[in-house]
């Protein structure tokens, strides 16, 4: 299927569905009686352009959408009185740990790999300066490795800074998951940033700047780079999906581990708005080291505490870590 025809096609109903929901949502009255039979139809058209799309593509953005509008047109079709906040505390209590908590053997083994290999590609950087002489001039490195390091962190406003970083950021972890389906694409993405992160690292301790590069990498970057490690672990597990589904239909695997990616994709995105906010305000502050790396070290811990803790317990429970919870699926009305 053309996912893109496909979302050409029915957007404009998906659109005058939120547009309906968020008039109900205002209070009671708000729609009148064709309204409201304009909502149960729309309800039951999404619900099965919802199943279409679960068949036919893991586009965890398009799944994550689908699966938020059917889930609050049910709410409001059958009158459900649960608040939203209850299904988003349910989400990060529940749902998003039990995600990462099935994926942690992926993505764990991703960031194994990723320090592997940038720890290789930085002491070889470091000791051999015909390597460095191939990367740039030396006055480049000089600026680089002098100025131009340091004064990234403090090149806008911290505020904006914040956001556009964990806009970047987002933008990467997505990139993995929705190209894992592909298996390679993922494999070069981290690839190219374990070298990068390798070469700079090489350059800075070849200049006797270690220090310095650890004392502003380590702060945010143990939380955004876990952030991307379980991105590309989830985009390879739903690519390894299709290779061995496991005792399930390939159509049955690629659904499943897709509805747990859409749940990672929206719960990375509000993690990494945090790391995001401590590169802007943390990394570059007055603060020494030593706090600026225990405030970093600390949200770290307390991340993977929590994908432990709390996801363990989900999924013990018998979470699947999707968007609906437990791995249940919406099934498309039929008329009686």
């Amino acid at each position: 299927m053309d996912i893109d025809a496909y979302v050409a096609a029915h957007r404009g109903e998906w659109d005058r569905l939120e547009q309906l929901l968020g008039r109900a949502g205002r209070g009671r009255g708000r729609l009148d009686g064709a309204e409201v039979d304009e909502l149960v139809a729309l309800y039951q058209t999404v619900t099965t352009h919802l199943s279409v799309v679960r068949s036919s593509t893991p586009d965890p953005a398009l799944l994550a959408r689908l699966s938020t509008l059917v889930a609050r047109a049910r709410s409001a079709v059958t009158g459900s009185s649960a608040p939203a906040w209850r299904d988003l505390a349910r989400f990060f209590v529940v749902t998003y740990p039990a995600a990462l908590y099935r994926s942690m053997r992926w993505w764990v083994a991703v960031g194994v790999a990723f320090v592997l290999v940038g720890l290789v590609v930085g002491v070889w950087v470091a000791g051999d300066p015909h390597v460095q002489a191939t990367i740039a001039a030396p006055d480049q490195i000089r600026q680089m490795v002098q100025h131009d390091f340091e004064d990234y962190y403090s090149s806008a406003p911290a505020g904006s800074f914040a956001a556009q970083v964990a806009t970047n950021n987002a933008w990467v972890a997505a990139l993995a998951l929705a190209l894992g389906v592909f298996l390679l694409p993922v494999v070069w993405l981290l690839w190219q940033n374990a070298l990068n992160v390798g070469v700079a690292g090489g350059l800075m301790a070849a200049n006797d700047r270690l220090g310095l590069f650890f004392g502003l990498i380590l702060p945010h970057g143990l939380l955004e780079l876990t952030c991307v490690f379980v991105a590309s672990g989830a985009g390879l597990r739903l690519g390894w999906s299709w290779i061995d589904p496991g005792g399930r239909t390939r159509a049955h695997a690629l659904r499943e581990e897709g509805q747990a990616a859409g749940a990672l994709a929206l719960g990375l995105a509000a993690t990494l708005m945090v790391s995001g906010v401590v590169e802007a305000f943390v990394t570059p502050s007055g603060l020494p080291t030593w706090a600026r790396v225990g405030i970093g070290a600390s949200l770290w811990l307390a991340f993977l505490a929590y994908a432990v803790v709390l996801g363990g317990r989900a999924v013990r429970a018998g979470e699947l870590g999707d968007l609906r919870g437990a791995g249940a699926t919406d099934m498309a009305p039929s008329a009686a």
